[in-house]
């Protein structure tokens, strides 16, 4: 699986440890930047990582701020990236499982390293569960990005 990471500055630290962590677990991570802890804006990097995933360049992304919530918010104004931010396995799984997350937020500042590394992993392990009420929700979500509703 092709992976795109990034992160602003707050992240940077994170972002490192996570791709380290991708590249010894077979995954080939697509590192986006930021290249280190000098202040950078986050929506950059969001729309960088988001277009990456849009444009089928990585299947799924993970983006790092400080709090995990910008970056969030950020990416979500991308039509078709569905971003969650979450600091629990349980989370980063049903996002994916319910939802179809593709791109999982980080808090660099909310979040330590080992535990980042299993929010992740079970982001990676979890893949979409295509049922009928899932579908559904995600249909709508899809009219409401359109302007339909």
């Amino acid at each position: 699986m092709r992976l795109a990471v990034a992160a602003d500055h707050a992240g940077f630290h994170l972002k490192q440890a996570v791709v380290e962590y991708l590249r010894e677990a077979g995954y080939q991570p697509l590192d986006l930047g930021t290249e280190g802890p000098e202040p950078v804006d986050y929506p950059d990097f969001a729309r960088a990582l988001g277009q990456a995933v849009l444009q089928g360049k990585a299947e799924r992304g993970i983006l790092i701020c400080g709090s995990g919530v910008g970056a969030s918010v950020a990416a979500n104004k991308l039509p078709g990236i569905r971003a969650g931010l979450c600091h629990d396995t349980y989370s980063a799984r049903q996002a994916v499982e319910h939802d179809d997350m593709n791109v999982l937020c980080l808090g660099a500042r909310v979040i330590g390293v080992e535990l980042a590394l299993e929010v992740v992993r079970a982001f990676l392990e979890a893949s979409f569960s295509g049922g009928e009420r899932h579908r559904r929700r995600l249909a709508k979500i899809a009219e409401m990005e359109r302007g339909l509703g």
